[in-house]
């Protein structure tokens, strides 16, 4: 039984058919200056203490099962660019990426961040070029009375959708809420101090420089209008991204479902520079699978035109 059969049961012909029309498509649709954009919380896509079918291992890595519905996610939405947290190491990341080549989706560029967390990682991977890959790993603020790292850094690449044309991509994953200190209830403080080291140092990276167009996408950790949210949004007066909304096929909102207390929250998204929104054509939440067969968080993608842009 072939991979694609293990995923998708017996009788697999239409689906075979699907992918290898969406293989053709695709790049015809990348030449044509559209380009679909991804973000997605892989869920301890790596080796450590967990339960598996009511038993205690230590050290083991994801469940096959999991592996399974996350792919299934993945190729159900074929994003171009696809940003992924809470990867392992980077043997993690090829075995994902020879999965994914070995169900007909094959990403030939890649980049893998281990910050100052050795364990949970960013990626970025990308069916076509990554140009101006810069790994963020030196960015710290004040906490309290020390000095803190912001723990899974902030990767960046640059794409070139068209000739002439430059898009910044900015992934990261903020501090969870779990914490153990009483004076910083949800580490609220913690999180949007790292928001504030990330955000500095993409408006040096972009505004500063007069690069337009970029994108900041991935695991905030907090609500659309908590101050970690607003802090990549707006500096003083100066308008730095606009939250993209994007909803599922029911038009819910939620991409993380916390199974302890059977409660869903926003905390995943895309946040585009103003002068890139001409070019948003669709925001969505990938409702394929229901967490928390693969992850706790969905899967959100956005769709661009980059033939809306001026020349």
């Amino acid at each position: 039984m072939s991979r694609i059969e293990r995923i998708y049961g017996r009788g697999t012909h239409l689906v075979r058919a699907a992918l290898l029309f969406v293989a053709l498509v695709i790049p015809l649709t990348a030449s044509a200056q559209t380009l679909r954009v991804a973000t997605y919380n892989l869920y301890n896509y790596l080796s450590m203490d967990r339960s598996v079918d009511g038993q205690w291992r230590k050290d083991y890595p994801k469940p096959e099962i999991e592996k399974s519905a996350l792919r299934r996610a993945i190729l159900e939405v074929q994003p171009d660019v696809l940003a992924i947290q809470e990867i392992g190491s980077p043997d993690y990341l090829r075995e994902l990426l020879n999965d994914l080549r070995a169900d007909g989706l094959e990403y030939p560029h890649f980049v893998h961040l281990q910050g100052p967390d050795p364990d949970r990682c960013l990626a970025i991977l990308r069916r076509l070029p990554l140009y101006k890959v810069i790994r963020h790993t030196d960015l710290d603020f004040k906490y309290f009375n020390d000095r803190e790292t912001v723990r899974r850094g902030m990767l960046e690449v640059e794409i070139r959708p068209r000739p002439g044309l430059s898009v910044q991509i900015f992934t990261l994953h903020l501090k969870s809420r779990w914490t153990l200190r009483d004076d910083d209830p949800e580490a609220v403080l913690q999180r949007t101090r790292e928001a504030e080291a990330c955000r500095n140092r993409i408006v040096a990276r972009t505004i500063n420089r007069g690069s337009p167009y970029y994108l900041i996408l991935g695991d905030f950790n907090d609500d659309p209008d908590s101050a970690p949210l607003r802090r990549f949004q707006k500096r003083g007066k100066l308008p730095i991204s606009e939250r993209l909304l994007a909803t599922d096929s029911r038009s819910e909102l939620w991409t993380h479902f916390y199974r302890r207390q059977s409660s869903y929250s926003t905390v995943d998204g895309i946040l585009a520079a103003p002068q890139l929104m001409p070019a948003v054509k669709t925001a969505r939440i990938a409702d394929l699978i229901h967490p928390p067969e693969g992850s706790d968080h969905r899967l959100v993608y956005t769709d661009f035109d980059f033939t809306k842009l001026p020349r």
